[in-house]
């Protein structure tokens, strides 16, 4: 029951943040775009409710609540992040908006280290659900999946921290004659030889 309700939590993000998205840019509604896209914590509070009740009825902890306390915590480090970034490229397409920002060398970098600091957000919230848990559920029951979900979520911080360590140490240089780092094209000087 949990894996499906977690499917259908993502499901019904992006149709809610679609929707919102459309009403906003497309039918020129931008308070019912707000609104429609205000609904979107709804979903994870039925998740964290529901996740609760299932414990509470004596299921078997398992790795689907291990599943659902990773989404929870995504949802707080990345959903914000996640709808203003797709709401930029929508505005672009659909409504004129400027285009998206491609950033290089330090600039990337340091982009990647924040994204970083949102992963160990996301995994502390994660960890934090999983000890209220293993509380929750106590000797009595079997916690070991729950455990082992909080050293799995350890291993996407590192496996993350890696990832944005590399940006740091192997700097991508933005192409000859492209904007760098959303700066303006500045028109090429001409070479009197």
């Amino acid at each position: 029951m949990v894996v499906t309700l977690i499917i259908i939590c993502e499901v019904g993000f992006w149709v809610l943040l679609v929707a919102g998205l459309a009403l906003r840019y497309l039918a020129r509604m931008p308070r019912t775009g707000a609104v429609v896209l205000l609904m979107e914590p709804l979903l994870e509070l039925v998740l964290l409710i529901v996740t609760a009740v299932d414990l509470k009825n004596g299921a078997a902890a398992d790795w689907k609540h291990g599943l659902a306390a990773v989404y929870l915590g995504y949802t707080v480090a990345y959903g914000h992040y996640t709808i203003k970034w797709i709401d930029g490229h929508f505005s672009h397409r659909f409504a004129g908006g400027p285009p998206p920002v491609k950033l290089y060398g330090m600039a990337r970098a340091m982009h990647e280290g924040k994204l970083w600091l949102r992963t160990v957000l996301m995994v502390a919230v994660a960890a934090a659900l999983l000890q209220i848990a293993i509380w929750y559920v106590g000797d009595s029951g079997n916690i070991e999946s729950l455990r082992s979900s909080q050293l799995a979520t350890l291993r996407i911080v590192v496996i993350h921290g890696v990832i944005a360590l590399t940006y740091f140490l192997w700097q991508r240089k933005a192409p000859e004659g492209s904007p760098e780092n959303g700066e303006p094209a500045r028109p090429q000087e001409k070479s009197l030889r």
